[in-house]
């Protein structure tokens, strides 16, 4: 099947205002002629800044998830509570709903979204021409559902506020906090540093076979 795109109808659009306009070879760099930003065939070094945002990720869960994200002190003693811990607590104490919730917004969909990405990253960079459509539709979801893998940190400081309020318990947000807000803040950038036209690029070469494919850079070049 053959998808036509408008790298291929000869257009470019522009990153700041969304015009797309006949793309001029001669310029270099080519500027829109709306607002006057400089405009691209594709979001430079899309793939290498996704990348390095994935492995900073990546390298960041693995304390978000072993260090604890919150410190109690009381008159009885002193606790510190990871998020599995946080979830153990509630399925134990009957509270399953809110035990799944949190694992799901805080374990479950971190862990997926970096997967996700990193399969996108790696099919991009590869030029592979594999379900393009369901491809685009996996990026859009992980957009729309990145936002909620914060709900621990909500949960965190609305039960500093209330304990806080209502007993002498102090609550405080541990460094595991500090790392899983940075894994979110991380994948959320790198899901918008990832330019999602790239699936496109060489989607119309099912049938190319494998010496065209190796004959392809593996490194998309972009102007």
């Amino acid at each position: 099947m053959k998808y036509i795109t408008a790298s291929r109808a000869g257009l470019i659009a522009c990153h700041a205002c969304s015009r797309v306009q006949p793309r001029v070879r001669a310029k270099d760099p080519q500027i829109c002629t709306r607002c006057g930003a400089i405009m691209h065939r594709r979001n430079p070094d899309s793939l290498m800044r996704t990348w390095a945002l994935l492995i900073a990720a990546a390298v960041l869960y693995i304390p978000a998830n072993l260090l604890p994200v919150m410190h109690t002190s009381s008159l009885l003693g002193a606790e510190d509570d990871t998020i599995m811990s946080g979830v153990v607590y509630f399925w134990t104490s009957g509270d399953w709903p809110l035990a799944m919730i949190v694992f799901i917004a805080s374990i479950l969909v971190p862990m997926l979204k970096l997967s996700v990405l990193a399969l996108l990253t790696i099919t991009a960079q590869r030029r592979s021409t594999w379900r393009p459509l369901e491809r685009t539709k996996l990026y859009r979801i992980v957009e729309r559902i990145g936002r909620w893998s914060m709900l621990d940190i909500f949960v965190i400081t609305l039960t500093v506020a209330l304990v806080r309020f209502k007993s002498l318990a102090v609550i405080t947000a541990g460094p595991g906090a500090l790392a899983f807000g940075s894994v979110v803040i991380l994948t959320m950038i790198a899901s918008m540093q990832f330019d999602p036209r790239l699936i496109w690029d060489d989607a119309d070469n099912d049938h190319g076979g494998a010496a065209g494919q190796a004959a392809k850079p593996q490194d998309p070049k972009h102007e």
